[in-house]
Order: structure tokens, then sequence, then C-alpha cells
């Protein structure tokens, strides 16, 4: 297993929205009820589809809005296998995309999972939004595939060499 994720970073952005490790109960019903906003509203994705049963062993990072109340108006899944991050459950709210949240969340989520040891990430796209994940590093590597009613890509990212990963390093014998 790879090392501790430092749950305190945060970053924020123009106008004070603020990145940060979800840290509360509040936190993630915040993120789900936006992904089902985002996914089962908008995409029309069955909410059964939507929750999987893998959100309390993942990582959640929200995009909180400005101001004491702090709404949540962006969201990432993070799910760590020891070397490998898979990636999902990307959602901004429809006012607030286009202005860089979800690559500054995607951004974060891979410099935990580097931190963790992953010497990948992995991810299935919707395709129409695989120019963000393209933009990060990702490369495409399956053929489309229809999931929850959308056409799919898996994508891929090498995030370290194994060597560098397991803290070896140097020379191989």
């Amino acid at each position: 297993m790879g090392g501790e994720i430092s749950m305190g970073g945060e970053i924020s952005m123009g106008g004070e929205i603020r990145i940060r490790w979800a840290r509360s109960p509040e936190d993630l019903s915040g993120a789900l009820a936006l992904r089902e906003e985002v996914f089962c509203r908008e995409q029309g994705v069955p909410r059964a589809d939507e929750i999987d049963g893998l959100d309390d062993a993942a990582l959640h990072l929200v995009a909180l809005e400005p101001g004491d109340a702090g709404r949540v108006i962006g969201t990432l899944r993070l799910l760590l296998d020891d070397e490998l991050a898979r990636i999902g459950r990307v959602a901004v709210q429809r006012d607030q995309r286009r202005r860089g949240l979800a690559s500054r969340m995607l951004e974060m989520a891979l410099d935990a999972a580097r931190e963790h040891g992953c010497v990948e990430a992995r991810l299935a796209a919707q395709t129409v939004a695989s120019a963000l994940y393209e933009r990060a590093g990702f490369t495409v590597d399956s053929d489309p595939f229809e999931e929850a009613g959308m056409e799919h890509v898996w994508m891929g990212l090498v995030l370290q060499e194994r060597d560098a990963a397991d803290g070896k390093g140097g020379a191989r014998p």
C-alpha cells in the first residue's frame, strides 16, 4: 500500500471558490446532491447506476462556492487501490462550467494519487468530456462503449515509474 494522503490541502480559485477534500458528512452530502443533479436530472442517468456503493471507500474533492455556506458546486471521486487510482464522478454545477474547476480538481486528485504511490490513473470518460482528460495527459485506450446511456471511453495515465512509486529508485541490478 502507498503513503498517506494529505487531506489538509486546499486551493482557492478566482472569486474565492475553494477546492478541498471532503471533511464532513455535509461535504459528502453536498457532493452526492450535485452528482444527482448533474448525472440523474441533467443527463438522465438512473439513480441506481449513479449510486454504486463505492462512495464510502472513496476520497471526495469538493469545490465550494464563496461565502460561509460554501455550497458544493463541483466534485470528484478518487478510489485508491495500491498502485491504481480510479477517478470518477466528476461533476460541476451547470453555471460554473468552463471555468477550470474540473481541471483543478483533477490536478489535485492526480497529486494525491502520486503521493499515495499510485503508478497509474484510470477513468471512464464520457466521450464529450474526453478532451478535459487529454489535456491532463490521459490517453484513450479503448473503443467507445455505452454506460448509463452515454458513450464513454477508457482512458489511462502513467503517474510515475514503478521504481519511483515503491521508493527504490536508482539503478536496476
